[in-house]
């Protein structure tokens, strides 16, 4: 369902990445994840993030934030300056406080260089691990029997293990005293951090088998809301901005409509609820059943109150789109790009729909947008693989295959960026721009 939503709420793979010992086991290499990806969603997390990073002395620019379409309470930090937040964390928060509390302790597994220390006492501890093999396979060979041997090498387990349980609860502690002072010096209350240790401290009753990742890989909640609670005080900071307290339950209900069943959203909002957040919800949860009439009642009743909320201007563009409403969303799209020209998703979102109506103009003018919405986000890959159609489309096959090499670049796949890149090569004028881009592509493909 999240593929296919691709204008909007879209899903794409990231490739395992070694984490910090965060909301993952020490140690955990992760699956592939299925990422989200969703303009209002991510305006919001950047907004509330913003400042935290400033205080960590972080590029609020440089430090990317990944939505994970996944139901657990789950969030960590991977491949350097990475915060990866679950949706089932984001459904699972009651404030937007307790959101920026766990930023703020991922912040601070980033400025404490967590992420490379981790990946040395991993090194550390696999070495540790075949000693206690070794060890174990020499006690057998030496006459101590099969049941000697075992006994060395999983007391050489144990050891590891209680080892990097060590030291991750070392890096939790910093990472906590971390978050007070990034929460504190970024305006926030640290109230939200406590509460959500709480939050995460009713799980550790629960049966290991239906606790979160959260609570397997932080342990002893109770006790670190204790002493957060003792440093936190009765600090509340300065009042969140409007947008962030009307954003986060639109977000939350968003989330919840895209994927959760009609009848938990009807569950959560009743028909009887008419405030925005339950429109949105109950707006998308019909539009994923096919029912059109009903998700654009629910919409137009939002946009009556706000004719320039441009996300909602924006989810409704979608909706006629993946219904087939082609020229209805391009006109959605469009007036929402104008309201917020700097959000690419948006831009890339109205080149869809122009490159839908199979009308040659349009393609043109959906080359530019996508153009633009590259210049303001080079690594989303879903916009290069639009531009590559589009260019397609007007007979432009170097560019289209430029473009095409850039997508299997970013995607590190190194054998189609090279064969794409060639294309494009031979395609493209030589000596321009382009074509030196190409040239730059086939090196990086050759060499990687």
């Amino acid at each position: 369902m999240l593929h296919r939503l691709r204008t909007k709420f879209v899903a794409s793979t990231l490739a395992p990445l070694l984490v910090a010992a965060l909301a993952l086991p020490t140690g955990a290499v992760a699956a592939d994840y299925s990422l989200i990806r969703d303009a209002e969603i991510e305006h919001i997390s950047r907004t509330l993030a913003a400042p935290i990073f400033v205080a960590a002395g972080l590029d609020p620019a440089a430090v990317e934030i990944h939505l994970v379409a996944d139901d657990r309470i789950n969030a960590f930090v991977a491949g350097g300056q990475r915060v990866f937040l679950n949706t089932g964390l984001l459904l699972a928060v009651r404030d937007p406080l307790e959101i920026a509390g766990v930023i703020a302790h991922e912040t601070g597994h980033i400025s404490g260089g967590h992420l490379a220390r981790t990946q040395q006492a991993l090194q550390a501890a696999t070495t540790q691990s075949i000693l206690a093999f070794l060890l174990g396979a020499a006690a057998i060979v030496g006459g101590a029997g099969a049941d000697g041997g075992a006994a060395v090498m999983l007391g050489g387990r144990e050891m590891t293990e209680r080892t990097l349980l060590r030291y991750t609860r070392s890096q939790e502690s910093a990472a906590d005293q971390a978050a007070l002072t990034l929460l504190v010096k970024a305006g926030y209350s640290p109230r939200g951090l406590v509460s959500f240790m709480e939050l995460m401290g009713q799980q550790e009753g629960l049966l290991e088998a239906r606790q979160d990742p959260y609570v397997r890989s932080h342990p002893m909640f109770p006790d670190r809301a204790s002493a957060l609670r003792e440093r936190a005080g009765t600090g509340e900071g300065r009042p969140l901005p409007t947008e962030i307290v009307n954003g986060f339950p639109r977000m939350q209900a968003k989330i919840l409509g895209f994927t959760q069943p009609l009848g938990a959203v009807l569950r959560k909002y009743p028909v009887t609820d008419t405030s925005v957040p339950a429109r949105y919800a109950r707006a998308i949860a019909n539009h994923r059943l096919g029912r059109l009439d009903e998700a654009l009642r629910e919409m137009d009743a939002v946009i009556a109150l706000d004719d320039k909320d441009v996300y909602a201007l924006e989810l409704r563009g979608q909706i006629l789109l993946e219904h087939g409403r082609v020229a209805d969303a391009v006109e959605l799209y469009g007036r929402a790009m104008a309201l917020a020209p700097t959000q690419p998703l948006i831009r890339v979102g109205y080149a869809t729909a122009l490159i839908a109506t199979n009308d040659t103009a349009r393609t043109a003018a959906a080359i530019v947008a996508l153009r633009t919405a590259l210049d303001q986000e080079r690594t989303n890959g879903d916009a290069w693989r639009l531009l590559a159609e589009a260019f397609a489309r007007t007979g432009d096959i170097g560019q289209a295959s430029l473009a095409s090499a850039e997508q299997h670049m970013l995607a590190s796949n190194a054998k189609e960026a090279l064969r794409f890149a060639e294309q494009a090569l031979r395609r493209l004028d030589s000596g321009t721009p382009a074509w030196l881009r190409a040239q730059d592509i086939k090196r990086s493909a050759e060499n990687g």
